[in-house]
């Protein structure tokens, strides 16, 4: 599994967070399941930052259920009072039983109607210990996505190995990489990210090698920037610059700057 941490800008800061890994009859819909849950002091808040993974989320929170688009730009939610939510980082296939066209709902928030995964997820986070809980969220979840995809189409099984090379393989910088490894034509990885994702391969690459950077600048504070930046295979520092600045809206120099790693996980 990829590294929990990755994606998370303040790790920080995060409330107490779980990710489960899929049951094996979810596998090929989900990459994980996360279940956040808090109980910040009245007047207190925590900001959580990600550069989110180039896919969906489905997320269920005790008002309801959403769909949660892949993202062009950093995203950030305030947490306060008490609370929990229950999401899934979802597989193409997946993606492709809840929307027609994933690319609509970039950057966005859509409402789900699904009382019965709503008032199962719901039932599972009430009483208990924490790890029966997930565990039965988790069950219920897994249950809901089984029945309402069905069986994986040879498309979205490819589809499906596409998005796990580009999120999990640091080797590959470009789209011919990434057509070489699958044995397909890049249009066919361009017309799959389409119906799939909702992002094209390319900035898939780019979200992946920048949730990289990010890491990798928090992790070794002393690093040069330039050599992160080779390692990565950006051209050079001021590559990953312009990366980090279109989509954070601030510098690596500023990130190092400003992340500490153990910060008060509330502000």
């Amino acid at each position: 599994m990829v590294d929990p941490s990755r994606g998370v800008l303040y790790p920080a800061r995060l409330p107490t967070f779980t990710r489960l890994g899929p049951p094996p009859r979810a596998a090929e819909l989900v990459v994980w399941f996360w279940i956040p849950e808090w109980d910040i002091a009245p007047g207190r808040s925590s900001r959580q930052e990600v550069v989110s993974f180039p896919a969906s989320n489905l997320v269920v929170e005790p008002d309801g259920v959403v769909l949660s688009g892949p993202t062009t730009r950093i995203s950030h939610r305030d947490l306060s009072g008490t609370g929990w939510a229950v999401g899934t980082l979802l597989r193409p296939a997946a993606v492709a039983a809840l929307t027609d066209d994933p690319g609509a709902h970039r950057d966005s928030y859509t409402p789900v109607d699904a009382p019965d995964l709503h008032a199962a997820v719901c039932a599972a986070m009430v009483g208990s210990a924490a790890s029966a809980r997930h565990a039965t969220a988790v069950e219920v979840f897994s249950d809901w996505l089984v029945e309402r995809v069905g069986e994986p189409t040879p498309d979205a099984r490819l589809a499906g190995a596409m998005a796990e090379l580009l999120m999990t393989d640091s080797s590959v910088v470009r789209l011919a990489d990434a057509a070489a490894a699958l044995c397909v034509s890049q249009r066919t990885l361009q017309r799959l990210a389409r119906r799939y994702v909702g992002l094209s391969p390319a900035a898939m690459i780019r979200r992946r090698r920048l949730q990289e950077a990010a890491q990798l600048i928090r992790d070794y504070p002393h690093a040069d920037l330039s050599a992160i930046a080779a390692d990565l295979g950006y051209s050079d520092h001021a590559h990953l610059t312009k990366d980090f600045a279109a989509v954070l809206a601030f510098t690596p120099s500023v990130y190092r700057a400003t992340v500490r790693p153990n910060e008060n996980s509330f502000r």
